[in-house]
């Protein structure tokens, strides 16, 4: 088993060997990085000005770049929903293949913040860990430091660890 990084009009300033360590300290499996080219058209919603995280997901998983002998996530910097909420951050299959993180939301710009390329770095990293525990099975944990604490807000994500509390690192290494 290994995990898969899938670039596909993702942010320049990300450290793609970096994050690629950091997510194999995580996870404890080798993690490659291969740049993609996806169609992303179908699941732009013209009113919202954004993509349906949902569909998204199922362009992938109906893609034929997925294997059963990896975990793979789509790197990218579009604008995500879901349609009960305003935006998302990612989406994973639970117990399953694929998952998506968007840097979109992630860089200070957006907030008329000067740029930080190391925190833009460490937000994106927790989300593609958080994303991908969910594909390993980890549900959302109430501890606020926990990788897999629900982030609604960019700052509930500065709050976390990239790595799994207790409970959730003895769920994973359980699997």
């Amino acid at each position: 088993m290994h995990i898969e990084i899938l670039g596909a009009r993702y942010n320049k300033y990300i450290n793609i060997d970096n994050l690629c360590k950091n997510v194999s300290n995580v996870f404890g499996l080798e993690v490659k990085f291969k740049k993609i080219v996806l169609d992303f058209g179908l699941a732009f919603d013209p009113h919202r000005l954004q993509y349906y995280s949902t569909k998204l997901l199922e362009l992938i998983i109906n893609s034929g770049n997925l294997n059963n002998d990896r975990k793979s996530i789509i790197l990218t910097d579009l604008d995500l929903f879901v349609p009960i909420l305003t935006y998302v951050f990612g989406e994973a299959e639970l117990n399953g293949k694929a998952a998506i993180a968007s840097s979109h939301r992630l860089h200070n710009e957006y907030y008329g913040l000067p740029r930080n390329d190391e925190l833009l770095q460490s937000r994106i990293e927790k989300e593609i860990i958080h994303e991908l525990g969910h594909t390993f099975g980890l549900i959302h944990c109430s501890d606020n430091f926990c990788v897999m604490h629900s982030s609604s807000y960019v700052e509930d994500i500065d709050l976390k660890y990239s790595d799994f509390c207790k409970e959730c690192r003895k769920i994973y290494n359980s699997l």
